[in-house]
């Protein structure tokens, strides 16, 4: 496990100096060793705040995924799939709506609240819809997320507002700078919090009765899941945009590689997420350079590759163990 963990920090380590180096403006390491004034106020206003928040989103929504796997008990479960991410950027249409001069901590406030309500729905539905296949269970959250997604959309055209909430359909660095992104740390707050709770999440994702033959709350563990899954959902959302397939897909990797304890998994979580992130945000910039993709657009594509390899790969072990 240290071995792995080793090996992932140093990737982060070197693509990520390789991150700080690429943009618009020609910095090199010389420059910074030079002192250059004015490359270095780009260095640290710009690349260095856009680093953090791409690490801080990659660790974040992975590590909420799990979260929302855990505790619901089915793999194909994440924020963008549970509906959470939907939720979430209705609480942002909210906010601006209600509180045009609101701040990014009110904004996240409201949105976490949506957030957590939306996903606590989709909780109680699954809980009357009873579904033998558990790819069944995105879908539902998928449509749930469409018809939030349809009403926000209303809203916005509605009272003029699409501008301002189409900026949180699709996820982009480009505009992180110092100042703006700092929210973003709230994630590895909520990531110490999960490690504490790792243990009860993994008892809690075999079930209830067993949860509380092991003397744990199910209900009260469940429902600091949702919390923390909502608080890193809304926050990114509120500071970067809509992300998908992060996760759902980073979770799956690792479960395949390590299996299901997730205190043992969960750095190894954190670290491939924001691998994941800051390899996506690197095809961004170059591949029409020196304009930029969208990171929810190159996301899509690679997470959407991954996830329909977990998903064959998924068929060829069920028909093997028939």
């Amino acid at each position: 496990m240290f071995k792995r963990i080793i090996i992932l920090s140093i990737s982060l380590i070197i693509l990520g100096g390789i991150s700080l180096f690429i943009g618009v403006s020609d910095i090199t390491p010389l420059d910074i060793f030079q002192a250059d004034s004015d490359k270095l106020h780009i260095f640290f206003i710009s690349r260095v705040p856009r680093l953090m928040a791409i690490l801080c989103t990659g660790m974040g929504l992975s590590i909420a995924g799990v979260i929302m796997q855990s505790i619901m008990s089915n793999n194909f479960v994440s924020p963008s799939t549970a509906s959470t991410m939907d939720w979430a950027k209705f609480g942002v249409l909210i906010a601006i709506l209600f509180f045009p001069g609101a701040t990014l901590k009110t904004k996240m406030i409201i949105s976490t609240l949506f957030a957590f309500f939306g996903s606590m729905l989709f909780v109680q539905l699954l809980s009357l819809i009873k579904l033998k296949d558990p790819i069944f269970t995105p879908l539902i959250g998928i449509m749930l997320g469409n018809v939030v997604s349809s009403v926000t959309t209303y809203i916005a055209y509605k009272y003029d507002l699409i501008q301002n909430i189409s900026s949180w359909l699709q996820g982009n660095f480009a505009m992180v700078l110092q100042g703006r992104y700092e929210l973003l740390y709230i994630g590895v707050l909520m990531l110490i919090i999960v490690v504490l709770f790792a243990t009860k999440f993994t008892i809690v994702s075999i079930g209830e009765d067993f949860s509380k033959n092991l003397g744990v709350n199910y209900k009260l563990t469940v429902t600091i899941g949702i919390i923390i899954a909502s608080i890193i959902t809304s926050v990114v959302v509120v500071t970067i945009g809509s992300i998908p397939f992060i996760g759902m897909i980073v979770p799956n990797i690792i479960r395949i590689i390590r299996g299901d304890n997730l205190k043992n998994n969960i750095w190894e979580i954190a670290l491939v997420g924001g691998l994941f992130v800051l390899v996506c945000d690197i095809f961004s910039r170059i591949i029409i350079y020196p304009f930029e993709i969208p990171i929810s657009v190159t996301a899509g594509i690679i997470g959407s590759i991954i996830f329909l390899y977990i998903l064959l790969r998924g068929n060829k072990h069920v028909k093997k163990t028939a």
